[in-house]
């Protein structure tokens, strides 16, 4: 591949196409990091964090043509791109305003009398592999803090999303972030792998795929650099009998539906008390009818399309192995056309332990429906997976939902509240969904040096 193209999805137009970098091309972009890094790191916070400020409105002033472009390149809703766009600005503003405070010196007082200091410092540059589902706030979750903490950024984004990756650039640029301190690299896997063996990158971030994250996590090791990875999910939506029905299948169709199913945290076993469960299905799957599918410009489009084609043929092809196996298609199902990015939203159930359905991810519109008979069941089929991302967990009675959600395997429960990031919020998973965490204090001291000073 010597090209990156930009397809619209709904569409099949292509929108674009861009030149890989070479390997000349990499190095110099590699040295202007570490060059940038050298005069970035001494940039007082309050510099930076003005910088950032103005980031947030460049996103805001320019809020339509960017939602516009991400809904072009793939295939998300107009209506959500928007809001992307905005949850980037608020990132933005989060971090200008509290990464002094996260970094702040800590006083450890010493059992002897004895003072230490921890210090947070950069470590240099920092290299962010994004996908492409939400192409704006991936990038922004991992670039607001790792900048204000004084490291500089490379990005390799997703493939099919280039537009949205040099846009991204763009904006740091318009903002008045110093030349190199935030790149766009549009470059392949392959060479994505050869640069965690540049001295220069010092860790990686990545979000993405089990079988993308297990091979950046080994380059990274084998060069001794420090890597956190946000892989898949398979989060459970779990409605005790005491729930309130009508708000969980409300939220159950939106997180299920969201990005039109395609994000790492959208709600998808859902586990349901069998003493609620018919009246749980009719208003889950009667919500999911109502659900308008149109071009992703359209104001009133509630769905378009996935991101690209092949994921669609994917995505029907682990449906009809699960249904060959035994499962049962409530709603949906459908065979998406050949070359079209167009899926049905699709309800299963009856799912046998032994199919895609029950094992893997699925990451577009198949909600998968488990009925329990016990909370303890429900607890330990929401944890019977190799994932651990999210977890919703809806009763009337909050003092139990604290106890089951401690119980529930996974990097964050939500109690009577969809599974959603936010920058306050420390984000990341456990098993195969990865380690680290983004976002909150967590996040901007992922990526640096926690020195202690001891002070004799």
């Amino acid at each position: 591949m010597s090209k990156i193209k930009s397809i619209n999805p709904w569409t099949s137009e292509l929108l674009g196409e861009y030149d890989l970098l070479k390997q000349e091309q990499i190095d110099a972009k590699v040295a202007g990091s570490a060059s940038a890094f050298e005069s970035w790191k001494k940039v007082p916070l309050a510099e930076r964090a003005s910088l950032m400020k103005k980031a947030a409105e460049v996103l805001r002033k320019n809020q339509e043509d960017y939602a516009r472009l991400i809904s072009a390149e793939m295939g998300k809703v107009i209506r959500e791109s928007r809001s992307e766009v905005e949850k980037c600005a608020w990132a933005c503003d989060y971090y200008a305003e509290n990464a002094e405070t996260f970094l702040a010196p800590e006083t450890i007082n010493l059992p002897d009398g004895k003072k230490a200091k921890l210090l947070h410092q950069p470590l240099g540059t920092i290299l962010a592999v994004m996908p492409w589902n939400f192409p704006f706030w991936q990038v922004f979750r991992f670039a607001a803090p790792t900048l204000m903490a004084g490291n500089v950024g490379v990005l390799k984004h997703a493939s099919n999303v280039p537009q949205c990756a040099l846009a991204i650039e763009s904006i740091f640029a318009e903002a008045g972030f110093p030349k190199g301190v935030f790149q766009t690299f549009l470059i392949d896997s392959k060479a994505t792998l050869a640069l965690l063996d540049n001295d220069e990158i010092k860790a990686v971030s990545l979000t993405g795929s089990e079988k993308a994250g297990a091979a950046v996590a080994a380059a990274a090791g084998k060069n001794i650099k420090k890597s956190l990875l946000e892989l898949g999910g398979s989060d459970p939506f779990i409605v005790l009998a005491d729930a309130d029905i009508a708000k969980a299948a409300e939220t159950a169709v939106k997180g299920r539906m969201v990005n039109f199913g395609q994000s790492c945290i959208a709600a998808k076993r859902f586990i349901i008390e069998e003493e609620v469960f018919e009246p749980f299905m009719e208003a889950f799957t009667e919500k999911i009818n109502l659900l308008q599918m149109a071009d992703p410009l359209d104001e009133s489009a509630d769905f378009a399309c996935m991101a690209r084609p092949d994921l669609a043929e994917e995505l029907y092809a682990q449906v009809t192995k699960s249904v060959d196996l035994g499962a049962t298609v409530l709603l949906g199902g459908q065979k998406p056309k050949k070359g079209s990015a167009q899926f049905s939203p699709t309800v299963l159930t009856d799912i046998p332990e032994e199919s895609p359905a029950f094992k893997e991810e699925l990451f577009g519109p198949v909600a998968l429906v488990f009925k329990v008979k016990t909370t303890e069941e429900a607890i330990r089929l929401a944890n019977a997976t190799e994932f651990g991302l999210g977890g919703s967990l809806w009763t009337s009675d909050l003092e139990k939902g604290e106890k089951l959600a401690a119980q529930i395997d996974s990097g964050a429960v939500f109690l009577n509240a969809m599974v959603a990031s936010q920058p306050a919020l420390p984000f990341g998973g456990i098993k195969k969904s990865g380690f680290g965490r983004e976002l909150g204090r967590n996040g901007i001291l992922e990526f640096v040096n926690t020195k202690t000073v001891y002070l004799g």
